[in-house]
């Protein structure tokens, strides 16, 4: 199952899908910048939503209107209903490397996702550039 939804999860990121179709109702959204744990659909689309737009790129590398479109997955680990995703990217010079943790349900709705980012300095600069992005998005219905 995990394989179907990691494939959906590159179509979301071309803009061929949706974030909110491949996401549980509960699901839950664990940010590397939030002290506690995110719950449900639409909370977790705006978080993913404006991630998207804060890294640079996508999962191709084809968008090239900041940082060279550095945003790339290097690693996918897939097991039953769980895969870890490792990424990397560079924000404003800052080389970035984390990880995508996602769960998921037998009907292929992502349950839990979880980003880990590092260095230090890194998380920093997605703070920063998320709380903007988050501040300029419509509120959630």
């Amino acid at each position: 199952m995990i394989e179907t939804v990691i494939k959906n999860w590159h179509s979301a990121l071309q803009g061929e899908l949706d974030f909110g179709e491949l996401l549980h109702p509960d699901c839950t959204f664990w940010s590397p910048v939030v002290f506690k744990p995110l719950e449900g659909r639409e909370i977790t689309k705006m978080y993913l939503s404006a991630a998207y737009q804060v890294f640079p790129g996508d999962d191709g590398g084809e968008k090239q209107d900041n940082d060279a479109g550095s945003f790339k997955y290097t690693k996918h680990i897939l097991d039953g209903n769980h895969a870890v995703l490792e990424f990397e990217t560079t924000v404003d010079g800052i080389s970035i490397n984390g990880v995508d943790i996602i769960t998921c349900d037998d009907e292929g709705l992502i349950t839990e996702f979880k980003v880990m980012i590092r260095p230090k300095k890194g998380v920093e600069k997605i703070h920063e550039q998320m709380g903007q992005m988050l501040a300029s998005m419509p509120p959630t219905e």
